[in-house]
């Protein structure tokens, strides 16, 4: 019998708190080649959405995680991510726990949004938004507060981020404009219109850039990121699919000009440069995030009443 995780049960199971600390640690893990993790596998379904095929090899497991991104699935009554992270034991390949995707993504994107501001920003910052209050939005909101910092919400839907600020506790700015001016600013947005375009940041200001996820998306102008000191989860994944990609195509970025988070939790490479320098983060999802999330919920496994599978 194989224990479930429902997406009640993941959040039951990991705090925000705890999310953040087991992403760090697999963050570390990476840079350092403890972990291992193949390239992420897309079948496009366009223009509805994607699949997304996710393995990865770490502390002594694997995992795989099967999961859609599927934009337009609000609007009819449906989530936009679902699926499953699978996990195993990586001395005999026998399956040891499944888990619901998309809270396992809620988690450790609002906990990479998070980490990296928290790394990347300037040690006197004090405002922090979220522009985009989906699932994941929510996840970087929560985790923002769980560390104790206040954060300002946006979202188009005026409805959608006033009921997201009530059941948060957070506050909703008065436009767009004074979210986008936070000092620590994350963008979790479909990435199909541009958020941020040229001049729009401040000197000293981070942007965690958390939509562009996949092929054809992207919050940022390549003119705008160009003009920040660029960070990314993993380098060859956001070259090819993240923001970075259509800096990259255009020709303006190149491999010696980003620099991984991990690296700098890591202790290999540096972070901001100085006060005034602007930051950013491309995000695209690294499966050593799903791989820490599960860990972490199967710890708490004992504690837990939880449905089990018969294979």
């Amino acid at each position: 019998m194989v224990p479930f995780f429902s997406a009640r049960k993941v959040e039951e199971a990991v705090t925000p708190e705890r999310a953040l600390e087991a992403v760090r640690d697999a963050f570390v893990a990476y840079a350092r080649g403890e972990w291992s993790m193949p390239p992420k596998v897309y079948v496009p379904a366009y223009p509805a959405g994607d699949f997304r095929a996710m393995p990865v090899l770490g502390a002594g497991h694997a995992a795989l995680k099967w999961v859609t991104s599927f934009p337009g699935n609000p609007a009819r009554g449906l989530p936009t991510v679902t699926g499953l992270v699978l996990l195993s034991d990586a001395s005999n390949g026998s399956l040891v726990g499944v888990l619901d995707a998309g809270a396992v993504t809620a988690l450790r994107t609002g906990a990479a949004a998070v980490l990296a501001a928290e790394t990347l920003g300037r040690p006197d910052a004090e405002t922090a938004a979220v522009v985009g209050v989906g699932v994941n939005g929510k996840a970087a909101a929560r985790t923002f507060l769980a560390l104790g910092r206040s954060v300002a919400l946006w979202d188009v839907d005026r409805e959608r981020v006033e009921a997201a600020a009530g059941e948060l506790g957070a506050s909703v700015t008065g436009s767009e404009e004074e979210a986008l001016a936070a000092d620590l600013l994350v963008t979790v947005t479909p990435g199909h219109e541009m958020l941020l375009p040229e001049g729009t940041l401040r000197p000293g200001q981070h942007v965690s850039l958390m939509g562009a996820d996949g092929p054809g998306k992207a919050e940022i102008a390549v003119e705008e990121l160009v003009r920040t000191h660029v960070f990314c989860d993993d380098w060859e994944q956001a070259s090819h699919n993240g923001e970075l990609a259509h800096a990259v195509e255009a020709g303006v970025l190149e491999r010696d000009d980003g620099t991984q988070l991990g690296d700098v939790l890591a202790g290999t490479a540096t972070g901001r440069g100085s006060d005034g320098e602007i930051t950013s983060f491309d995000s695209t999802g690294l499966a050593i995030q799903d791989l820490a999330i599960a860990l972490a919920a199967m710890e708490r496994a004992g504690e837990l009443d939880l449905e089990t599978i018969r294979l």
